[in-house]
């Protein structure tokens, strides 16, 4: 008997936030403020076919994430490969497909619905350590566009059960 491959399910998350689709859409591709809220710069033009990184601000200048944009409608709708791999040529096929991120905004009077989905996820554990890591970032984006400052830990520190 052998083994089916599994299936890794497509991951997402529902947000409401106090702001206009403009302001989350600058939140989501300027490098200085994705900085101040998930500890990366996420660089890039954000033109379909152009490349990001998602580079630390520790001072190491390291890349944590490398990918190609998709698709980018400002302000509602932004898409991107995320590839894990440090140093990834992005020119050269991979054994396996990147996985794909996408960013929904929906307006509805003073709020914008942000959805976000990650599919595409090579394993289960990187499903699960999407499913911990979107919250923390997410709730950070929330926290930083409705109040001004992010929250004063980062939250994907925080270790699971600890209150």
């Amino acid at each position: 008997m052998t083994n089916a491959p599994t299936s890794v399910p497509t991951y997402g998350y529902v947000t409401y936030i106090r702001a206009t689709p403009e302001q989350v859409w600058r939140a989501l591709t300027d490098a200085d403020l994705t900085a101040r809220f998930w500890g990366h710069a996420n660089v890039s033009d954000w033109q379909p076919g152009s490349t990001w990184e998602h580079r630390r601000v520790d001072g190491s200048g390291a890349v944590d994430g490398v990918g190609r944009v998709l698709a980018a409608d400002p302000p509602t709708r932004l898409t991107f490969t995320f590839e894990v791999d440090r140093g990834a040529d992005l020119d050269t096929a991979s054994a396996r497909e990147p996985s794909v991120v996408t960013f929904l905004t929906e307006p509805h009077q003073d709020i914008v619905r942000l959805t976000v989905t990650h599919e595409k996820l090579p394993t289960q554990g990187m499903f699960e350590s999407v499913s911990q890591g979107w919250p923390a970032v997410l709730a950070n984006l929330k926290s930083l566009l409705e109040t001004g400052e992010a929250l004063p830990q980062a939250p994907w520190e925080m270790p699971p059960g600890q209150g």
